[in-house]
């Protein structure tokens, strides 16, 4: 596996606070996507469209601090111990696989695992125990 990285949820705050976090550690977004990036927002509000779907920030040599606002129109909220994930970035389909399926065992999935639009091969659930993930794989480009 090549990282963990936590991955954060705000209620709308996210290019504050990473504005914010940009101030103090330094540095510049390696990504930086608003909801009206992504194909398939019709539904979503003009407000909704201009929240952050994805933001990166790298933070030491290897760390990567990640985040995005929750839409109320797809029933999200944060709630106490629900504003965080972790990510896992895998070195290929073969391994994202392996980890989502023994991870999601007794769990719930959010979203399945399938190719992104961004280039990738990504799933979220939430285990047994609650605890929220994100694996990805990077498509190499």
């Amino acid at each position: 596996m090549k990282a963990a990285n936590p991955y954060l949820n705000f209620n709308g705050k996210t290019e504050e606070a990473f504005n914010f976090y940009k101030d103090v550690f330094g540095g510049e977004f390696s990504a930086f996507q608003k909801f009206r990036d992504m194909p398939g927002t019709e539904q979503l509000s003009d407000a909704e469209k201009e929240k952050v779907m994805h933001v990166a920030l790298p933070i030491g040599k290897d760390n990567m601090l990640m985040a995005s606002d929750v839409l109320e129109s797809m029933r999200q909220s944060i709630q106490f111990g629900n504003n965080f994930q972790i990510s896992l970035i895998t070195d290929s389909e073969a391994e994202a696989d392996k980890i989502f399926n023994g991870l999601s065992s007794g769990g719930k999935v959010t979203m399945p695992l399938e190719k992104a639009f961004w280039g990738a091969y990504f799933g979220m659930l939430t285990d047994k125990y609650g605890v929220q993930w994100m694996v990805n794989y990077d498509y190499p480009r």
